[in-house]
């Protein structure tokens, strides 16, 4: 079974002078998913959590509403197949692919024009403590801080990370966790997702399936994932590092701020809020 991570040699050089190092390096890999005995689509990620990457795209995509869809599901071939039986002997499985912004090549087969309901959530936070929170995530990152070209996202109730995932893409994060409550009894609802991934589009799509009302980033998110927040009422913030975050989006006013900085992201403001938690 992989850990994720490859040992390798490589020439480390500058302007004058070179050497011969030995590193790791993130580990991306195909695995192939059958459900019914039938191919169906191939999936690049980081070999580790690999069940919880499976049931997280089944359940996203509709396939599977919960464990009990499930008659088997094993991961075999070195993990380069995932065999999927399913309870039902009949299903209809979605054949139109929409390839998605992420960095390996993200894909999903979700109908864009379904309607996604707003979120209804009494969930408060402040800025110091998504910073907190984000600190937590770099601590409990296994495989970033020896191969680094990895993605890191976790679920939070708050306080702690409940669910911590990582891959070489970050919509696969999100599918490991989604699977990783499946298999745990956790209700993601309600709950604060981080991620160190860029949020698109399908990332939000991904938070707003799970119910997740508060979306924290260590880096950008995109114009159109901005519109969805506010549509959604989805808490969206991005460069939360060390002791400054962005606030795209508070729809709902879940972030604890002065009356004027609230009142300027419930409008359809166009720049960013950046703040400096004291």
């Amino acid at each position: 079974m992989s850990n994720g991570i490859l040992q390798i040699e490589y020439v480390e050089a500058d302007a004058s002078d070179w050497n011969l190092s030995e590193g790791a390096i993130i580990q991306e890999s195909a695995l192939t998913l059958y459900i019914n005995g039938r191919e169906w689509v191939t999936l690049m990620s980081t070999p580790v959590d690999q069940e919880e990457l499976v049931l997280g795209f089944l359940l996203g995509e509709g396939v599977i509403t919960g464990l009990n869809d499930i008659a088997l599901l094993d991961i075999c071939h070195r993990g380069t197949v995932a065999d999927v039986w399913l309870a039902r002997s009949q299903v209809e499985l979605p054949q139109r692919r929409v390839v998605t912004s992420g960095c390996v090549g993200g894909m999903t087969f979700a109908d864009k024009s379904v309607v996604t309901p707003k979120l209804h959530s009494e969930r408060q936070v402040t800025p110091a403590q998504l910073l907190d929170l984000m600190a937590q995530l770099y601590s409990a990152a296994m495989l970033y801080p020896q191969s680094r070209g990895v993605h890191t996202s976790a679920l939070s109730d708050g306080q702690r990370l409940l669910v911590v995932c990582e891959d070489v893409g970050r919509h696969n994060t999100l599918d490991k966790i989604r699977g990783a409550c499946l298999k745990r009894g956790l209700d993601p609802r309600d709950q604060i997702l981080l991620t160190t991934g860029r949020i698109s589009s399908e990332m939000l799509r991904k938070a707003a399936d799970m119910g997740v009302p508060v979306v924290v980033s260590r880096t950008s998110a995109t114009s159109l994932s901005l519109h969805l927040a506010r549509e959604w009422n989805i808490t969206l913030v991005g460069y939360a590092q060390k002791r400054r975050l962005r606030i795209y989006a508070d729809p709902a006013r879940r972030v604890q701020l002065p009356q004027e900085a609230a009142n300027i992201l419930i409008l359809p403001h166009p720049q960013p809020l950046t703040l400096c938690p004291a």
